[in-house]
């Protein structure tokens, strides 16, 4: 039997007052030199499960173990064995990149000549050797990421905990994370990588699949999907809408779960062999299929995914106008200094139409992004929503928009009740209307549970729908998602995007930024700003048929971001 770095013996852990165990007696012992996934949806037990490893915690019952020890007896022991990435990791951001890592070779021991030589190394190792001087936080997401990751290889620990690294990360940095971490797997060290991105699954070498406390799998990635062979398809040749086809489709009993992906539709059937009749939705329509993901046997596992059907959608009334330009950018700049974040960018956006704004982590997209809501003054050019320009009618122009922050902009000293009275208040909202509103907003999004509570206490996905809850309070024609689903499990992105499909239905227009992109393919249209220039624009298929070659014959959306950024700096060195 191989080794197991980490032992896990009948493990519970029960905090006061809540109303479940976070871990329900888990059984599971991790094999050394392998990378780990620790995979779930928000709150299904992951960071409790690394903070027990790390010795943060102690376990209600059960015993853990770590190469042999105690995590909480034997801390000093274990101290120079583990390195531990939390989600928030501990940089301090008015400190350089070299300030941090001597800080923590501080903690670590770390001094002397071996210091400079681990500093080397690991600078070398990240990429960060260029940008030793500049404050950490300065960084782009990506490279607080790699920081991170070299302050916590100081000591060259046995076992590195990652939990969520890749969370808000690009796809060029998140490969790269990748990387760093599968050389160090080789080198026999071991990595625990916990995530809610469920792609991520299938580059370990083994997975522990979580959900609300309870280990629902563990094993071979490949050996877990393979529970759904047969049974994942795409719909093909579609003539009508593919929002609709897809809402048609989840309404039928042989399909358990379905998604967009660029103009296809990818359903999993619940038994292989059963298949829907959606023939008269379009007569050349093709059901073809393809391989099965993890995700989808994720989903199967649950019993299926949330449907097709939107309240919210229902209960908005239809738009007038349907091909007219609602949102425009003409020669948008934005400068800082002598830097240009945007530079002369370009674009038009339809109503009832969603648009993707794509790019690496510090490309302009953010920029880009915050000068069409109105919340920065751009140096030069115009962005227009409605026909009004921004920069001299921002107010008039904020009535017609609804707005979700990335970081999800609640106030989290007022209660979810209080949060969603303020923000239809802000919005213009009054008296018997907005009591009538606020109560519509509480049923749709499931609150009832948590309205005296605070939005801190919330879960990921439960801060998600009050967001979104509160930047439609006054039934807005236009929205802008800013990375709204980043970290958010599967099922409650498919629940997110069954309300934005529904309302786009309703002619509703969206503007949306992601990192993630499978969220990208339910785009009618994607922009891709880098170096603070949209750099391509075109349908998901167009942007990655425009990659495809006898090397990449069938490139994902990832690789069409890829490889469309490294086309750009080829052809501009």
């Amino acid at each position: 039997m191989p080794e197991a770095i980490v032992q896990l013996t009948s493990v519970s852990k029960v905090f006061p007052h809540a109303l479940k165990p976070a871990l329900q007696s888990i059984n599971v012992n991790l094999t050394a030199g392998k990378v780990t996934g620790l995979v779930g949806p928000d709150g299904a037990g992951k960071t409790t499960l690394m903070r027990l490893m790390a010795g943060l915690l102690s376990p209600t019952s059960g015993q853990v173990r770590v190469n042999g020890l105690d995590p909480v007896r034997n801390a000093d022991s274990l101290y120079e064995v583990i390195g531990y990435m939390p989600q928030k990791f501990g940089l301090y951001e008015d400190l350089s990149v070299e300030e941090n890592l001597t800080l923590y070779a501080d903690l670590r021991g770390v001094i002397g000549e071996e210091r400079k030589q681990v500093f080397q190394k690991l600078l070398e190792f990240t990429s960060l050797g260029p940008f030793v001087e500049r404050l950490a936080g300065k960084l782009s997401g990506g490279m607080k990421q790699k920081l991170g990751l070299a302050c916590s290889l100081l000591g060259r620990p046995k076992l590195l905990l990652l939990d969520e690294p890749s969370v808000g990360v690009d796809p060029i940095s998140r490969r790269e994370l990748w990387k760093m971490v599968k050389g160090l797997a080789g080198d026999g060290m071991s990595v625990v990588w916990s995530t809610a991105y469920l792609d991520e699954a299938e580059l370990c070498d083994e997975t522990i699949l979580l959900n609300e406390g309870a280990m629902l799998y563990a094993g071979n990635p490949q050996e877990f999907t393979s529970r759904v062979a047969g049974r994942s398809v795409h719909l093909r040749n579609i003539a009508g809408n593919r929002r609709q086809l897809l809402t048609k489709a989840l309404r039928c009993p042989e399909v358990m779960d379905g998604v967009i992906q660029g103009r296809n539709v990818r359903l999993v059937l619940r038994q292989k062999g059963q298949r829907p009749h959606l023939e008269e939705f379009s007569s050349g329509l093709e059901m073809v299929p393809v391989a099965p993901r993890f995700e989808d046997a994720f989903i199967d596992i649950l019993g299926g995914g949330p449907g097709g059907e939107s309240v919210l959608a229902a209960r908005t009334e239809q738009l007038p106008g349907t091909h007219e330009t609602v949102i425009e950018a003409v020669g948008l700049t934005k400068k800082f200094g002598s830097f240009a974040a945007t530079d002369q960018v370009n674009f038009q956006v339809a109503r009832g139409e969603v648009f993707g704004l794509l790019g690496p982590n510090g490309a302009g997209k953010s920029t880009t992004f915050k000068m069409m809501c109105g919340l920065l003054t751009p140096t030069a050019g115009s962005a227009r929503v409605m026909g009004i320009d921004l920069a001299t009618s921002a107010s008039e122009a904020r009535q017609q928009l609804g707005y979700m922050a990335q970081k999800f902009s609640l106030y989290g000293n007022l209660t979810v009740k209080q949060n969603l009275r303020f923000f239809s208040g802000v919005y213009g909202l009054k008296r018997a209307r907005q009591k009538e509103v606020v109560d519509e907003m509480i049923e749709v999004f499931n609150l009832q549970p948590y309205l005296e509570v605070t939005p801190d206490t919330l879960s990921l996905g439960y801060k998600q729908r009050l967001a979104l809850a509160c930047a439609v309070t006054h039934g807005p024609s236009i929205l802008f998602l800013d990375e709204p689903t980043s970290g958010v499990d599967p099922v409650t992105r498919r629940e997110f995007w069954t309300h934005i499909n529904g309302l786009v239905e309703k002619g509703v227009t969206v503007m949306v930024t992601t990192h993630f992109m499978d969220e990208a393919e339910y785009c009618d249209r994607i922009g891709l700003v880098y170096r603070g220039k949209l750099i391509a624009i075109g349908t998901p298929d167009d942007l990655k048929a425009g990659v495809a070659s006898d090397a990449l014959p069938d490139p994902t959306m990832e690789d069409a971001f890829v490889e469309l950024v490294l086309q750009h700096d080829r052809t501009t060195s």
